[in-house]
C-alpha cells in the first residue's frame, strides 16, 4: 500500500479533515492534499509528525509494516 493511501485513511480513520492535518502541520490544506494524492513526497519531519498525531510508526506509515 502506498503511504499517501495510508496517510488518507488515518486521517479519516481519526474523523479529521485535511484543513485540521494541514494546521495541525502548520501548512495550507492545498499542499498537504498533495502528500495524501501521492503528488509530492513526504519531508521526514511532516512525516514523523503524522506518526505522532495519529500514534503509529513512521514504518507504518511508509508500508513497511502493517501494524
Amino acid at each position: 500500500m502506498a503511504y499517501y493511501k495510508r496517510i488518507r485513511d488515518l486521517r479519516e480513520d481519526h474523523d479529521l479533515t485535511q484543513a485540521q492535518v494541514a494546521e495541525y502541520l502548520s501548512m495550507k490544506q492545498p499542499q498537504y492534499n498533495r502528500y495524501e494524492r501521492g503528488l509530492r513526497d513526504i519531508p521526514s519531519d511532516i512525516l514523523i509528525a503524522l506518526a505522532k498525531l495519529y500514534n503509529t510508526s513512521t514504518d507504518y506509515i511508509l508500508g513497511l509494516k502493517d501494524n
